[in-house]
This record gives structure tokens, sequence and C-alpha cells, in this order.
């Protein structure tokens, strides 16, 4: 009883997120037309940091904010403005359903880079479930002279940079709370995206047009992962993760209603080996697979 309980308002939460995320790449791909990355990050951060502010003063809550780790912070954000940077460029330029496919690689580069950046094990289901999620990735993507551009390596590579920010981000949180994190993140890429917009000496100001889609992109963003983040507290993530993924399938039918992109089923074919990859090593964080220990000869 307690489960199904637990199972409905997690199911609200990731409803939340799935429309969030949505949101933010429809909006993200009307808004690159034009507004560049560093430009749409800028205005994304602009709102983030004004939204963070105030629910901070609201609760009274600055005195957790704390600058004595501003160097992981820096180097979290900046892994972080850079996969974000890449997203926004990849929704620009591939189908909607391409750019959610590779991203949800990113769990499996966590595997692989946490041993070295965490010093946590390599287990043999990991590594089974890092070999699934690559060929999931060479499904999708289909490398080759007519498939292979500029898109596909930018929707691919932000799942690297979002790997490491999460690594990144577990270190923060051994001593950091969710409003220091959230501060340094919206300021700091405020900071980076202004710093990157201006380097031709020229910024685009949103129109009158524009600027309900740059609202959107930062309203969307925050509450996409504070969805996900409740979800998480009340439910396992063996319960998150499907939920998760159906992001796919729902901007997939949103590309094709806007924008007419084909539901291609390589890229649904792929989807699933990455989602059977995440999930193997989710049930094996959980202690639901255990493989048998050999017997002493």
């Amino acid at each position: 009883m307690t489960a199904e309980i637990k199972i409905l308002p997690a199911a609200l939460w990731m409803l939340g997120a799935i429309g969030s995320f949505s949101a933010m790449a429809i909006a993200g791909r009307e808004a690159g037309q034009t507004l560049d990355t560093f430009e749409i990050m800028s205005y994304r951060s602009l709102v983030g940091v004004i939204i963070v502010a105030v629910l901070i003063t609201v609760k009274g809550n600055w005195g957790s904010v704390k600058t004595d780790r501003l160097s992981s912070h820096l180097v979290r954000n900046l892994a972080h403005f850079t996969g974000q940077n890449l997203w926004f460029f990849a929704v620009t330029l591939i189908p909607l359903a391409q750019v959610f496919a590779l991203e949800f690689t990113s769990p499996l580069w966590v595997v692989v880079l946490s041993p070295l950046l965490l010093g946590e094990r390599l287990t043999l289901i990991r590594g089974l479930s890092v070999m699934l999620g690559f060929m999931g990735i060479l499904i999708v993507a289909r490398p080759s002279p007519e498939t292979l551009n500029a898109g596909v390596v930018a929707a691919a590579s932000c799942a690297i940079f979002f790997a490491l920010t999460v690594i990144f981000t577990k270190r923060l949180t051994r001593n950091e709370g969710i409003a220091s994190i959230l501060f340094w993140l919206t300021s700091m890429q405020l900071v980076m995206g202004l710093i990157m917009a201006g380097w031709d000496g020229d910024i685009t100001l949103p129109s009158l047009e524009i600027l309900p889609l740059v609202l959107l992109i930062g309203m969307a963003g925050l509450a996409a992962h504070f969805c996900f983040t409740n979800a998480l507290s009340i439910a396992p993530a063996t319960v998150v993760v499907p939920f998760d993924f159906a992001r796919l399938p729902v901007i997939a039918v949103l590309a094709m209603v806007i924008y007419g992109e084909a539901v291609v089923v390589w890229t649904f074919v792929g989807a699933g080996l990455i989602f059977v990859a995440n999930y193997l090593n989710i049930l094996e964080a959980a202690g639901r697979i255990r493989l048998p220990k050999p017997r002493p000869s």
C-alpha cells in the first residue's frame, strides 16, 4: 500500500518534469532562430537568478549560501554550462527525439567516469550496462557521412558534460545545500553566458516575440529539475527512471505535430537499449541484482 501511495505522487511530479523538459526543448529551438546559445543561456540564467534569489529571501535562507567552495562550484558550472549550450545547439539542428535519446546516455557516462573521479568500483553489471548503452548510441546516431553531423555530435557530447555535472554535484552535496548550489549555478552561469555572448561585442536583446520564450526556458529549466528531484525524494529511481524515459515518445509526438519530424524507428530501438542499460545499473545499485560469488575450490 505504501508503494502504491508513493508511485502516484512520483508520477505526477514526473509529468511536470516531462512537460518542463519538452517545453524547454521547443522554446529553445524557437528562440535559437534569433538568439545564439550563449545568449539563450544568459537570459535563462538571469531568470533563474531572480527566481532563486526571491525564493531564498522568502525562506530567509541566505545563511546557507556558502562561499568557501567557489572553486568546486566553478568547475561544476563550467561542465553544466558547456553541456547545456551543446544541448540548445543540438535542438536547433537534429530531430528532438534524437537529442533526448542521446541525452539519456548521461547516467552511463557517470558509470564510466565515477571510478576516475569518485573512486567508485566498476562492477561487471555496470560494465555490461555501459556496453549496451554505447550500442544504443550507435543505433541512434547511425554514424555515416550522411547521418553524422554537428547536431548529433553536440547531443552526444552534452551527455558527457551532464554526467560530469552529476559527479561534481555529488561531491558538493556532501557539504552544500540545494539553495547554495542553485544560487551559484544560476549566478555563475549568468556571468559565463554574458562573457561568451558578448565576446564579439554584440548581444542580441530578445524581442517582444522572443521574450515569452526566454522566460519559458528559464522557468521550465528550474521546474524540470525541481520536479525530478521531488520525484526521487518520494520514490526510488527504479520507479522514477521509466517515467523519465517517457519524455522520448512525448517529444517525438510533439515534434511530429509541430515540426513535421518523422518518427524514426531506429531512434526508439537505440533508446530502448539505452533504457535497459540505465535500468540494469539502477537495479544493481538498489540491490536487486547480485551476481553469484565463485565458490572456493
